[in-house]
């Protein structure tokens, strides 16, 4: 089998071309004629007679284009597609059919490939089409880049936030896993505080031991001593037999206590000993029992009112809140509601198969006016139940698939201090200030605006027609 490599004119770097390209043709003539009008064009180009070698040479280089015949000898044109999708799942694919055989072209489109075009086949054409592939795959690429970039900037593993009060919380989260010591998390029920806690300890040194929450109202405190510190066989009635608790089992790891306000006094000073002499005894046990815990605890009360009551300890209280981390409530922070319903919506749509399914813009404003009383807990709950409920066959979900106090939300009760801070602003108001500033960011590439912001051009363009943007203008 023979292999032509071929480069751009006058010396060119791939740096600097428009892209890569592989051909694949066992006819000579169409190969070379391939090659030759898309070296002028600038393209790196590699082509090759047999399907097996093309794919030997993706594997190795990558490319940005395949260019392949359907029917060859040995691997034909559909296999080469299989195997070039299996080595990258984001590669352009377009495919020389014969005339008449439209059928194979459509079965090559079904299984991936991106565009067609059928013999004799015109170069002119062909150009064109290569052009749209190439710069379709480099704006999927740069699209995914900025991904890439949005979810390190907003992003701390699972926990996610564009606000202000957010942005301080991951800033907070960088800083303090990486060590040792304890942390208090304050915040509203459903704010989120155990997932905060399970990404400080898988962001920490002691990732690769155990994590164990343990809510500290919802044991009763009979109960809960044994749960922490464990117990000997006989240490009360129904011991049976030796028990480790928490403190044991997460040695090297992290334990999380939520709702630490809610335990009992005596409990209180045993915390306090573990996390000064970093020991403890079981319950009935003589034995001191040596750990290296890592406490992170959780409150949604007020502690310092518990402490100026005696309901709470102040040595553990001050001992605890080495690092205090205050996550604000849902209804603070609506700028946060479009990005954590992006990522509830599109995980439940896969979770239950419905990948078809979109919210209709009415419903994104009802979600963003609401007063999430529940927070991040309660809209994840309401995402769920419209994916979950959703009727068969239905695309948009619309006003009348919400609850009614939901379907209310955007005109009823007091509006939260950072919406209605001024005029109160529409999803319409929200969505052209993310239109024009991505335009802005582009350079006025509207092509590459309509890609980051995930709508069709045709659609941005009419958008910026209603914004008074003439064709053009940008």
């Amino acid at each position: 089998m023979r292999r032509a490599l071929a480069r751009p004119a006058a010396g060119g770097r791939v740096a600097d071309s428009k892209g890569q390209v592989i051909v694949i043709d066992d006819d000579e003539g169409n190969r070379r004629s391939t090659e030759m009008a898309l070296r002028k064009d600038g393209y790196v180009v590699a082509s090759f007679d047999s399907g097996q070698e093309g794919i030997e040479y993706l594997k190795g280089h990558g490319t940005d284009l395949l260019v392949t015949d359907l029917r060859m000898p040995g691997m034909d044109g559909l296999e080469v597609l299989k195997q070039a999708k299996a080595a990258d799942p984001g590669i352009a694919v377009l495919v020389i059919t014969g005339f008449g055989s439209v059928e194979s072209a459509v079965d090559a489109m079904k299984q991936g490939a991106d565009d067609y075009l059928q013999k004799p086949v015109n170069l002119v054409e062909l150009r064109k089409r290569v052009a749209v592939a190439v710069e379709k795959r480099r704006l999927a690429q740069e699209v995914a880049r900025l991904k890439e970039r949005l979810q390190e900037k907003f992003s701390f593993g699972q926990i996610v936030g564009a606000s202000p009060g957010m942005q301080q919380v991951l800033h907070q989260l960088s800083l303090v896993a990486p060590t040792r010591s304890s942390v208090l998390i304050i915040g509203e029920s459903g704010t989120g505080k155990e997932l905060i806690a399970n990404a400080i300890h898988q962001h920490s040194p002691r990732r690769d031991f155990r994590f164990l929450p343990i809510n500290c109202a919802a044991i009763p405190a009979d109960i809960l001593e044994s749960e922490l510190f464990g117990h000997e066989r006989g240490a009360f009635t129904g011991a049976v037999q030796r028990k480790a608790g928490k403190f044991e089992l997460a040695d090297r790891g992290t334990l999380f206590l939520d709702e630490i306000g809610e335990m009992p006094l005596p409990l209180q000073a045993k915390i306090l000993r573990v996390l000064e002499d970093r020991s403890f005894m079981r319950v009935g046990g003589t034995q001191t029992i040596q750990v290296d815990v890592r406490i992170i605890a959780a409150t949604n009360s007020d502690l310092e009112q518990k402490v100026a009551s005696g309901a709470f300890r102040s040595d553990l209280y001050y001992r605890l809140k080495v690092v205090t981390i205050a996550i604000p409530p849902l209804r603070e922070r609506p700028e946060d509601v479009p990005i954590l319903t992006h990522r509830f919506f599109e995980a439940f749509k896969a979770e239950n198969g419905r990948p078809d399914l979109t919210l209709a813009p009415e419903v994104q404003e009802a979600l963003l006016r609401a007063r999430w009383e529940g927070n991040v807990r309660e809209l994840r709950n309401v995402l769920e139940s419209l994916v979950v409920l959703a009727p068969p066959g239905a695309t948009t979900l619309g006003l009348e698939d919400l609850p009614e106090n939901y379907r209310n939300a955007q005109t009823a009760g007091p509006q939260p201090a950072a919406v209605a801070a001024g005029p109160a602003r529409t999803m319409d108001e929200i969505e052209k200030e993310a239109i024009l500033r991505t335009l802005q960011e582009t350079g006025g590439n509207r092509t590459r605006a309509a890609e980051i912001l995930g709508i069709g051009l045709r659609t941005l363009q009419r958008k910026l027609r209603d914004y008074g943007h003439a064709a053009g203008e940008d």
